[in-house]
């Protein structure tokens, strides 16, 4: 894997990952104006949760038709000027975090706010518009899990940045903005509430994720594994199709991986979305995020996983968050997870 930086006409960075050396970046034609984002969080005092405020991200690029897709190379409205590329990462040009957010004033109403510092980065997995992680061959997959783990180091090395969450929304069902195959990643300057949660249960039941796993692994909800790796169905599943693929080996975050475990990583994550595409006539609508440690704590106690999910319940039919979901958090799932990994092993 070769990287090559490089800076957008606005200042935002732009990183590429390449499998063959001889890069020289193509300048940005555009001459967009600095990025000035403002980017608040509050925090619930109710339930100590955090709410970021970002009003200029209303603006943002909205399902632009092929011609104008801003992640194709060398286009009018591209943020990748250069005319080809293998896997590109550039700061978001509408992002949630940012460490150039202003300071945020203090309020009367007591409520605890601070500023969004963090960032956020788009990752581009390929220059094919039409293509999907899923039918990108295996040495690509290689080196998104590269670019994954590279930017995973830079982003947990920067001021305020608490946790590096990197993760994919495809899927009109599941809201994305542009189609062309791409993930992001968010630094975050707090960290979550899903986080919080695990850290504490972690913490109170130490060697918890490695017994969750060998519990999985002599169960009936495996989907896949290998030497390195198993994607299982969870026991208590929340979404109708929810896979995790987790490491046999305790480690904090996608930095940490070894290169006989990305190489497996890319052949199995690959398959797994494989699967993931042959459940229904038409490709899933996903989310899949990589959940790592957070920075500077529980890293002895939150092992690196994926959790991919999906809203599609049937051909044809959404399940929506209702008001048990919505409004108290309390899941209702009409899959059994057992079923589940049925279809998902019978799909390979």
């Amino acid at each position: 894997m070769y990287r090559t930086r490089a800076r957008l006409s606005d200042g935002r960075e732009i990183v590429y990952y390449d499998e063959a050396p001889g890069r020289t970046p193509v300048p940005d034609p555009r001459g967009l104006p600095p990025v000035e984002p403002v980017c608040e969080v509050r925090r619930d005092p109710l339930t100590g949760d955090h709410v970021t405020i970002t009003a200029h991200r209303n603006t943002r690029t909205f399902l632009p038709p092929a011609d104008r897709c801003p992640l194709c190379p060398g286009g009018p409205a591209s943020e990748v000027p250069d005319p080809a590329y293998d896997v590109a990462v550039f700061e978001n040009r509408f992002p949630s975090f940012d460490a150039r957010t202003p300071p945020v004033p203090a309020a009367a109403d007591g409520v605890e706010r601070f500023r969004g510092a963090g960032r956020c980065e788009v990752v581009c997995y390929t220059d094919d518009h039409s293509a999907s992680l899923a039918t990108l061959p295996v040495s690509r997959v290689r080196t998104v899990v590269d670019a994954w783990a590279d930017r995973t180091a830079a982003l947990s090395a920067l001021p305020d940045v608490r946790q590096v969450y990197v993760f994919e929304n495809r899927g009109v069902e599941i809201g994305v903005t542009l189609h062309h195959p791409h993930g992001q990643i968010y630094a975050y300057p707090f960290v979550p509430p899903r986080t919080g949660r695990t850290l504490a249960m972690a913490a109170a039941r130490p060697g918890l994720f490695g017994e969750v796993l060998a519990a999985e692994r002599a169960g009936p909800r495996v989907v896949l594994a290998g030497e390195h790796w198993t994607a299982y169905v969870p026991a208590a599943a929340r979404w109708p199709v929810e896979v995790h693929l987790t490491p046999h080996r305790h480690v904090p975050d996608l930095a940490a991986l070894g290169g006989a475990e990305r190489d497996e990583l890319a052949v199995l994550y690959r398959d797994l979305l494989r699967r993931c595409d042959a459940l229904y006539p038409a490709p899933l609508p996903y989310v899949a995020g990589w959940h790592q440690a957070p920075v500077g704590e529980g890293r002895d106690l939150v092992r690196l996983h994926l959790e991919l999910f999906s809203v599609r319940r049937a051909p044809g039919k959404i399940k929506y968050l209702a008001g048990s979901e919505s409004g108290m958090a309390a899941w209702i799932n009409d899959v059994p997870p057992e079923e589940a990994a049925a279809r998902l092993r019978a799909a390979g």
